[in-house]
């Protein structure tokens, strides 16, 4: 089986100045601070073309970083083109690219990074749902999930949800997810890497 070469890693969000510094749009936030992290590994993020859109776009040998420019919730459909432009354009077969999708976790403490398979259930997350309703996965494919706790509100009720989710994240909120989360995402993508290689070494 052909070893992995590229990682394309998708930060889901909100477009727009509005929500960028919201928690639902806490997958762009890290990663962001990821690239700021590691600027020799990683270009700053500009404007190129995918899946017919513009898009904030950060590259690097082994790392190419997208920021969602889809309202999060119908995120799927415009997922799913760039993805498979992506293949297309770089000659590469799905085996030969990690995909990764970096979003929001209102289960999950402030910062917190954790690892999820991509099939897991979606927790009420409607951008992932999009993607899971727009993108076939086949199991021997390298991807997954990789979620941003953002903790939750004490209420439970859903327009307290929403508020939360999409008011402004306060500047202390911002800096935990961007210190915590860069770093800890850049591990997580090392630990997904040696996962998937191990799995094809059997």
């Amino acid at each position: 089986m052909s070893a992995i070469r590229r990682f394309l890693v998708i930060g889901l969000g909100n477009p727009g100045a509005e929500y960028r510094d919201t928690f639902h749009s806490a997958g762009n936030i890290v990663l962001e601070s990821l690239q700021r992290k590691f600027p020799t590994e990683l270009s700053k993020f500009e404007s190129q073309r995918h899946g017919k859109k513009a898009v904030l776009t950060s590259i690097g040998p082994k790392y190419t970083l997208l920021q969602s420019p889809s309202v999060m919730n119908i995120s799927g459909p415009w997922l799913a083109k760039a993805y498979k432009e992506y293949l297309v354009d770089n000659n590469l077969t799905p085996a030969e690219v990690g995909l990764v999708l970096v979003h929001d976790d209102l289960e999950e403490d402030l910062g917190a990074i954790k690892i999820r398979p991509w099939d897991r259930s979606p927790r009420g997350h409607n951008g992932v749902k999009s993607v899971h309703k727009s993108l076939q996965f086949e199991k021997q494919n390298p991807w997954a999930r990789i979620t941003v706790g953002i903790g939750r509100p004490v209420s439970r009720d859903p327009e307290d949800v929403a508020k939360f989710v999409l008011g402004k994240i306060s500047k202390h909120s911002k800096a935990i997810l961007e210190e915590k989360g860069s770093s800890a995402l850049y591990q997580a993508l090392a630990e997904l890497e040696n996962k998937w290689e191990a799995e094809r070494a059997q």
